[in-house]
């Protein structure tokens, strides 16, 4: 028996929806890391891109467990000295609730030319409402 190989004609993708509303914002970034792999399909093999697209809508209501909005920090540096920036998650999730749940979906799909492509097919809305109309996406259930 042989390894499939799937081919770039091969690949069917589809459009997904996942409503974050009160939802865990890592069991919503793990389901779209794995929509967006494609590792939920039959044809799946790790070293093809064969991952569907996502539409994240409601993020601006996923939840944080824990004390993860006290606590948990973003941190980036602009690359000059003591250009160390820190924001809490909860002015995060306040101001820019779909940079919080990019971010966690980027730490979960891995770091290679894979996954910067996969990336490029998911869209992080605040509220309910999404331009992908015309696309016809299928609601993915958690």
């Amino acid at each position: 028996m042989s390894t499939y190989m799937p081919k770039t004609a091969d690949i069917d993708r589809k459009w997904y929806v996942i409503d974050a509303a009160n939802q865990p914002l890592g069991k919503v970034a793990a389901a779209a890391a794995s929509l967006l792999r494609g590792k939920h399909k039959v044809t799946f093999a790790p070293h093809s891109d064969c991952g569907d697209f996502v539409i994240i809508i409601n993020a601006s209501k996923a939840v944080l467990t824990g004390r993860k909005l006290e606590q948990k920090k973003y941190a980036h540096h602009s690359g000059w000295i003591g250009g160390l920036k820190e924001v809490s998650y909860s002015v995060l999730m306040k101001t820019k609730p779909e940079l919080a749940m990019q971010l966690a979906v980027k730490g979960m799909v891995p770091d290679t030319v894979i996954g910067r492509k996969a990336l490029t097919r998911i869209r992080i809305y605040k509220n309910d409402t999404h331009n992908q109309a015309a696309q016809k996406p299928e609601k993915w259930e958690l």
